[in-house]
């Protein structure tokens, strides 16, 4: 089974990126991030007929979250179950393949400018996601939380520790929530599999930045130890950045035993 996360930067604006990238990558299940568009408003004819099965909370503009699946899709849940929120930021569902797997997906907040509002909510929705991950773990099943965290981990998931020392997504603060996280038993994927240094999943538009790597690694698969058993690699599908009107993210799949 093959499990993705990929923020798109509007589905709308880049559906035949997306269409080419769903294509290629061959994943079994697809989580979305910032849709940008109303849920209503989601091309759900164009990929149903590509046969996904598709589970989406969108938001006019901004946010929006899906969950495309070649299974179906049971015990879907819009919105994370531990926090009151406004903002299109998280879907789960259970995917009915041979061996089922819950899956949510998740467009965490960016925070920016901290200290300030916007970096207490996403502080609030990161202890909300910890409350939720600790109550799915009591039900030992393989779970895997796709998304984009809007966290950089560690020094080494970013090109240059200097220039986002100030930033959001690397202050010590939002570090430490994401490692309570991983703490808890939710491994990240991508450190169990490969681990290497320097490896991006965000390039920004801006500066030639994907032409110089210089990325972020932001992107993130969280697997419970039921998930993590079945867990054999994980790609960053960096193909998708060079294409033609691209997201500023890449896929990031993992690969687990049928």
């Amino acid at each position: 089974m093959r499990i993705a996360t990929w923020n798109v930067n509007s589905i709308k604006a880049r559906f035949p990126t997306v269409q080419e990238v769903l294509q290629n990558i061959d994943c079994d299940v697809v989580c979305l991030q910032e849709l940008k568009c109303e849920t209503d408003a989601f091309p759900y004819m164009e990929l149903e007929e590509a046969g996904w099965n598709c589970a989406v909370l969108g938001q006019k503009s901004y946010n929006g979250v899906a969950i495309l699946s070649k299974y179906p899709l049971e015990d879907v849940t819009k919105g994370l179950p531990t926090m009151e929120d406004d903002q299109a930021r998280f879907v789960e569902a259970l995917v009915l393949a041979d061996r089922p797997v819950r899956v949510g997906g998740l467009y965490l907040p960016n925070g920016n400018p901290a200290p300030g509002p916007k970096f207490d909510y996403k502080l609030e929705w990161m202890a909300c996601l910890l409350d939720h991950a600790r109550e799915q773990l009591k039900a030992e099943e393989p779970y895997v939380l796709c998304g984009d965290y809007n966290t950089i981990p560690t020094a080494v998931d970013c090109w240059d520790e200097t220039k986002w020392a100030d930033d959001a997504l690397a202050l010590p603060e939002t570090r430490e929530a994401f490692r309570r996280i991983t703490n808890l038993g939710m491994a990240d994927a991508f450190e169990i599999t490969d681990g290497r240094a320097h490896q991006y999943t965000f390039w920004d538009y801006q500066g030639g930045a994907f032409q110089k790597d210089h990325g972020i690694r932001i992107d993130h698969l969280l697997v419970s130890p039921q998930a993590a058993d079945r867990l054999q690699s994980v790609e960053i599908y960096r193909k998708a950045r060079s294409l033609e009107k691209p997201s500023d993210h890449v896929p990031v799949i993992g690969v687990f035993e049928d």
